[in-house]
């Protein structure tokens, strides 16, 4: 929690988490839709950007993402071996395996980008991925590795 001064008066102001979800249009993103659809609450600290395949997730997109600010970035698409586009997925896999070692390497917490399978029928899969990535980057804390030291 940040307090806030202004006008003789301390408020607490507490910080939230934001994350970007990469989501593939035919599993993930679907599996969101169910969980919206059926009422299910989870965080609303994820912005989704939705792509036709995890398979199609550069992976500057996240490295971009946490230069510019977002506390954590989460890839999700269809369950292995259910990929629409046949093999996008196990692309996915591989080069993201690689790059969340990388990422380790920089010295950025691992908790900040997770990858997950999730299929259009699982939109209580869904929620509780969300609540428990939301829970897991609070504990990670906001994303200042790559703020601008001049203008705090």
């Amino acid at each position: 929690m940040t307090e806030v001064k202004g006008e003789g008066l301390r408020v607490k102001e507490s910080w939230e988490p934001r994350i970007v979800g990469f989501l593939c249009n035919w599993c993930s993103y679907a599996g969101a839709d169910l969980a919206g659809t059926s009422r299910i609450e989870y965080p609303s600290n994820i912005k989704i950007i939705r792509l036709p395949c995890s398979g199609r997730v550069n992976p500057l997109f996240i490295l971009k993402c946490l230069v510019n600010g977002a506390d954590g970035v989460l890839i999700s698409g269809c369950h292995i071996g259910d990929c629409h586009y046949s093999e996008g997925n196990f692309y996915a896999r591989r080069r993201f395996a690689i790059l969340k070692k990388f990422l380790e390497y920089l010295g950025i917490d691992p908790r900040r980008f997770q990858m997950s399978w999730v299929s259009a029928s699982e939109g209580d899969k869904w929620a509780k991925l969300v609540t428990e990535l939301v829970k897991e980057i609070r504990q990670a804390g906001p994303n200042k590795q790559f703020k601008d030291k001049d203008h705090d």
